[in-house]
């Protein structure tokens, strides 16, 4: 890959944007990182060939196979505790709140969609790997500690209290762990942290509610309950009506110190190895707050868990939610330096700041091109929003090893997918702007109620600077469906982006 000759300056590129006036302002940033231009002939792309035991298919069966082995052991496990008709109903009750849990982490993380495959190891490790790892090690640290430590005391409020949480949070952080070193293009941010942690613990809860309900129902056979008196009514009412969110609350923590680490620059290593460690402390104790008030009665377990467990929550909603905005605001605040570049019209940054302005394309582009071209503009969506944030962490300071390798895999994508995306996206935006409103006459004879002249309204997000005039855009005129990946408008057609 050959290196690429520059564009303009970056004073000239960023300065009306950063509010610089001259070289010297520039001067105090960390580095700089001119946006690609948008000519063929001064850049290049050629997706990277790995050796065959790095290839995705080796590694992916490897993988698939431990979890199977996993998934199998727990399995018969939980068959063997609860037996056949105690596993069924409690498979049939654990379910309820997996979508739910599912779709609200999806919806975290629309602004930048983590790969479904990372999602699904997430999940299948909590599921498999990380509660094997539990019910093994819990076991043999139950029975050590009623054999040499505490005999004769409370053994199971003890396990549960102190050494559940350690297993059980370090099974599931290995998940964070793996994703972190391995996928770590997927992992930027606290975000990527949560949504990531919150899969792993909505499948290790799944497995674990599975064994709980079973149990309980196997109990309530032998017992002869039934009705909401029963064991498996109120454990069915604690761990799924009460908190379903409990185990992705606890894992959260740890997948925030990830997030926050995957941030920092790379020369604070002293931060980005004691952060998460501190967020997975912090899943610990949280964790063990939790189990310990189960052994609580009932008014003492209500108040932890509507003084304590209740906050936490909603503070962890609002840093999701208030994270998911804010990466919204970078992708607006850094795109302009590629539309100055040609990459892209000027209105898109707006739309891709906006998920309403990012609908309103998909529907357009499905409107006019089928189910094939709303895809293409969700993967524009998607490519356009990490080369954001990329460029946002480099601006920082953050800055990758491979920036340029990646940011020009990036605009390879938007360049062959520009033709059916561009114009829907920029018609988004448009039709999202807000509107120009025009200065309020007084009636006729009547003085003006100021001294100086109306106003106009704020110009639209994606207009100029103020010096310069904001160029006006037409709709984009109907035009026959592409294929799905358009050929670029010039040169001859690039290869097949990486897979």
């Amino acid at each position: 890959m050959r290196p690429y000759v520059p564009g303009p300056s970056p004073e000239h590129r960023f300065g009306a944007r950063h509010g610089t006036t001259g070289p010297n302002e520039q001067s105090d940033r960390t580095a700089w990182f001119p946006a690609m231009p948008a000519e063929r002939a001064q850049w290049r792309y050629a997706p990277r060939r790995a050796p065959w035991w790095h290839r995705r298919a080796l590694r992916v069966g490897a993988m698939a196979l431990l979890l199977a082995v996993c998934g199998l052991t727990v399995l018969a496990i939980v068959r063997e505790e609860t037996g056949t008709e105690g596993f069924a109903i409690g498979l049939l009750l654990s379910v309820l709140p997996v979508p739910l849990l599912i779709a609200a982490f999806r919806w975290i993380d629309s602004v930048e969609p983590t790969p479904w495959r990372n999602l699904v190891f997430a999940f299948a490790w909590g599921a498999c790997a990380a509660t094997l790892v539990a019910v093994v090690a819990n076991g043999f640290a139950t029975e050590w500690l009623a054999a040499s430590v505490i005999a004769g005391g409370d053994v199971d409020t003890v396990s549960a209290t102190l050494v559940a949480p350690v297993v059980e949070e370090l099974a599931k952080a290995a998940a964070i762990l793996l994703l972190f070193l391995y996928r770590r293009r997927a992992f930027e941010g606290v975000v990527a942290g949560i949504v990531i942690a919150g899969i792993t613990a909505t499948g290790f809860a799944f497995t674990e509610n599975v064994l709980y309900l079973g149990s309980a129902y196997d109990e309530d056979q032998m017992l002869g309950s039934s009705g909401f008196a029963s064991t498996t009514a109120a454990t069915f009412f604690i761990r799924i009506v009460m908190s379903p969110f409990a185990h992705p609350l606890f894992t959260a923590m740890t997948g925030i110190g990830f997030g926050v680490a995957a941030a920092l620059p790379r020369h604070r290593r002293g931060l980005r190895i004691a952060l998460p460690l501190l967020g997975l402390l912090t899943s610990m104790v949280l964790h063990a707050l939790w189990n310990g008030s189960a052994s609580l009665t009932g008014l003492h377990f209500l108040a932890v868990y509507a003084l304590f467990m209740i906050p936490v929550f909603a503070t962890l909603t609002w840093l999701a939610v208030w994270s998911r905005q804010r990466d919204l605001r970078t992708v607006r605040a850094t795109l302009p330096a590629y539309t100055a570049q040609g990459w892209m019209a000027e209105p898109e940054p707006w739309a891709l700041g906006s998920m309403r302005a990012r609908a309103l394309a998909r529907r357009l582009a499905r409107r006019t091109h089928g189910a094939a071209g709303a895809q293409t503009v969700s993967e524009y969506h998607a490519a356009a929003t990490s080369l954001a944030l990329l460029r946002a962490r480099a601006e920082r300071g953050a800055t990758v090893a491979d920036f340029t390798a990646r940011e020009q895999e990036l605009l390879y994508h938007l360049l062959t997918r520009r033709d059916v995306a561009g114009p829907a996206t920029a018609s988004a935006a448009l039709a999202h702007a807000r509107p120009h409103v025009p200065p309020r006459w007084h009636p006729y004879g009547a003085p003006p109620q100021h001294a100086s002249p109306p106003q106009h309204a704020a110009p639209p997000p994606y207009a100029a600077p103020r010096h310069v005039p904001p160029p006006a855009y037409a709709p984009p005129s109907p035009r026959p469906a592409p294929a799905r990946y358009p050929a670029p408008p010039q040169g001859p057609p690039p290869p097949p982006p990486a897979t």
